[in-house]
Formats: C-alpha cells, structure tokens, sequence
C-alpha cells in the first residue's frame, strides 16, 4: 500500500505556529513573528551550508559552529530583535549572506529622512512608527530615538547630496537654466540651479553657499555645473531673479550675447510695491500689455513711454523700469508663442522648489554650520524633484531650441564680420 509524504497545504512548520496563533488578536504581530522565523530558519540553512550538518567533521566547511546570538535588524523605521547562529574561523567571525543581505537594506535610515522631509520632527519619530499601545512596544535600544534618527538622516542625506553634486550633467538636453538664491538665517545664502530639458522635463542642477549672493558664488556654482559637463559653447536661455552677479557671471562664463531673461513677476512686484496704491492698476496694467506683445520694440516704446509717465510722480520707479529693459523682453526678441513666453518669463520654476525647501526646513529651529543647510537644502530639492511636472508649454520647447539656434548664428557671423573688420 502506497501511504503519501505530501504535507497538507494547511500544515505549519514549527517556526511558524507560533505566528499563527498570533493572527487572531494581530495581524501585524503575526506577520513579524513569520517573518523573523522564516529569517532565523534561513539563517540556520546558512549555517548548516558553510559549517555542515552539525557534529560533521567535513574538510569542505568554511567555518565551525560558534554558538548563537542575538541581533538587530530594520522593522517599522525601528529595530528587532532576531536570534542567529555563530560561525568563526581562524579566530575571526564568518559572516551569513542572509544577515548580510537584511542589514545591508538601509531601511531605518530611509524611514528617518522620508519623516523628516514631511516634516515629523525627530523627538516626534518613536510615536510616527510605533504606537503607543500597539504590539510593538518602544524598546530600549531599538534605534527610534531622535539622536538615533537624526544620525540616520545626517548620513543618508549626506550620502545623496554627494551622489547628486557629482552627477553627470553631459546627457541633458538643456535649453533652460533658471538661478535663484535662498536665505538660511542671518549671515548665509545657498545659490541653487533648475535645468529644463527639450521635453520640458526639469532637474536640479547644482547648489553652492556663500555669505551673499555675490559673483564668487554664482561663479562656484557655474564651475560646479561645467565641471560636470555643462558645455559652455552651446547657447541656453538663462532666467534670473535680476539679482547683478548672476547677468555679470553668465555673460563673462558664457558670452556677451548669451540670452538672459529677467523675471518679470520680480520687477512687477519691485515697481508697484514702490508706488502709491492709485498707480498700483493702472500700472500693472500697462507692465502686462508690454510684456504680452508679440513685437519686442513696441514693447520696449510702450514701457518707455510708462516710465516717462512715472518720471515726475516716482522718479526712481521710472529708473527701476529703464534698468535692465532688455533683459526683460528677452523670451519676445527672441519670438517664442506666448504660452510659453508665460511659463519662461519668470523664475517661478525654481520658486516653487525654493518653497518646497522652506517647508522641509521649518522644523530646524538652529543652523549649526553651512554643511548641515547643504544637506537639508539639497534633501529638500529632490524632495521637490518627486513633484515635477512638464513644463506647461512643453509642446512648443522646439520653437526655443531653433530660436537659440538662429540667435547664436547671428552673433556668430556678427562678430566674424567685426573681426574681419578690426583686422582690415
């Protein structure tokens, strides 16, 4: 008679009955007690493949039993603990490849940053991933401390801001590049770089700090970028809050003629914040009509003609508008459709990623060196990365890439033709 050695699916391994018996009253303690017995039970195969079979004397085994011990592994942005086997030889530990490979998973340390980057400050971490009354109780030495957290999030924050600070950037099709300075407490700036692509698609490019917003740091930042493959010669369109170091450095790292557009949404805000509340329409108004106009020139008489109304009632907002008139009319002398004038006239791209980084930060109450508004400033701009949508007007990025194109042919044969000239 033929008797079946088939086990029936319902039938338990040992390690697992007693996570069984735990499922009625907790699913989640149930499936940590499986898993941390499947562990274990790959742990002892571990062992039994390196040492044999215990009592074995085979010349083949890499190390011999030594015992067991207790360790801790990565569970709910905290620690378990996880009993395991012990193999040494020629007086040094051998290690298992299952606890190496369940160590090697940095999941408290990504716990640690995701809750600190939505804002859950580290005294508040232990009560984010262990209930009060749940079936994981807070244990001493189970890594949910806010020392404990904040070391996780120095190291891994550290660790990719050097990966992204190094990154290459020679791959990126960039035909945008938006510059905008951030304020950490009294005495520090932290100067970041946005790129957008021919799809629209943008990517934080770099971050430098410095004491001000001066030309030595925007400097650093652009040599950062081109160490890293930014190609000086191809022709991009720079976006600027207005700020003078960033036009000084652009032009002297990139050309004279390097198209640079100043945000329009800063010089509106400058002028009318400067004026007395009844201009404040009719001179809104007016910027607005210029800047929709499809012909440059006519834009460029129509705000000359409003700082000369200006003139007499606020002579410095009149100066204000005339500063940089150029730079303002760059995306219509260049003649992108408005819909994508709209989107890069402004820099409110990196704005919004400069907010992101406001809101990561509002929990550090003291910056205790420029490394640590780095790391957190960084940490915070790929948080914003993870939001990023296509530029709105992505459509019509061919329209710029052949207007930079026939731009740099006209200055090119412009300054052959001056050359030759000087040369006559």
């Amino acid at each position: 008679m033929m008797i079946p050695t088939t086990t029936s699916p319902m039938t338990l391994v040992p390690s697992l009955e007693a996570a069984w018996r735990d499922v009625d009253s907790s699913f989640e303690r149930f499936c940590l007690t499986a898993g941390i017995g499947a562990l274990e039970q790959m742990l002892c195969e571990d062992a039994q493949g390196l040492a044999g079979p215990r009592h074995s004397r085979s010349r083949a085994r890499v190390g011999q039993r030594w015992g067991a011990t207790q360790g801790k592994i990565g569970f709910h942005g905290g620690k378990v603990v996880v009993r395991r086997p012990r193999l040494r030889s020629d007086g040094h530990e051998v290690g298992l490849p299952t606890w190496k490979a369940a160590q090697a998973e940095d999941w408290l340390g990504r716990w640690a940053m995701n809750l600190m980057l939505i804002n859950v400050s580290t005294r508040k971490l232990k009560r984010a991933v262990r209930l009060p009354d749940g079936d994981l109780p807070v244990i001493a030495g189970d890594g949910t401390s806010k020392s404990a957290a904040s070391r996780r999030f120095v190291a891994l924050s550290a660790e990719r801001m050097a990966a992204w600070m190094a990154s290459d950037l020679s791959r990126l099709d960039l035909l945008v590049i938006q510059i905008d300075g951030l304020h950490i407490g009294d005495d520090l700036v932290l100067v970041g770089a946005l790129g957008i692509d021919g799809e629209g698609n943008k990517h934080p490019l770099g971050l430098v700090e410095g004491a001000t917003e001066n030309a030595a740091v925007v400097q650093a930042l652009i040599d950062n970028l081109i160490e890293r493959g930014l190609d000086p010669k191809v022709c991009r369109l720079f976006i600027v809050d207005g700020a003078r170091a960033l036009t000084k450095v652009i032009r002297a790292t990139f050309g004279r003629q390097t198209p640079i557009q100043r945000c329009q949404i800063h010089k509106a805000r400058n002028v009318i914040e400067r004026l007395p509340k009844p201009l404040h329409a009719s001179v809104r108004k007016a910027l607005r009509q210029a800047w929709e106009l499809d012909d440059a020139d006519k834009a460029e008489r129509l705000l000359r003609n409003l700082a000369r109304r200006l003139e007499h009632e606020a002579p410095g907002v009149a100066r204000s508008i005339l500063e940089g008139l150029d730079e303002m009319l760059t995306v219509n002398r260049l003649g992108l459709p408005v819909q994508l004038r709209r989107s890069l006239a402004c820099t409110n791209s990196i704005e919004n990623v400069m907010g992101t980084v406001r809101r990561v930060c509002r929990n550090v109450k003291r910056w205790r060196n420029a490394g640590m508004a780095l790391r957190w400033t960084a940490a915070g701009m790929m948080e914003a990365a993870k939001g990023f949508r296509r530029l709105k007007a992505h459509k019509q990025l061919p329209i710029l890439k052949a207007a930079l194109a026939a731009h740099r042919d006209k200055h090119a044969t412009k300054q052959k033709l001056e050359e030759n000239r000087q040369a006559a």
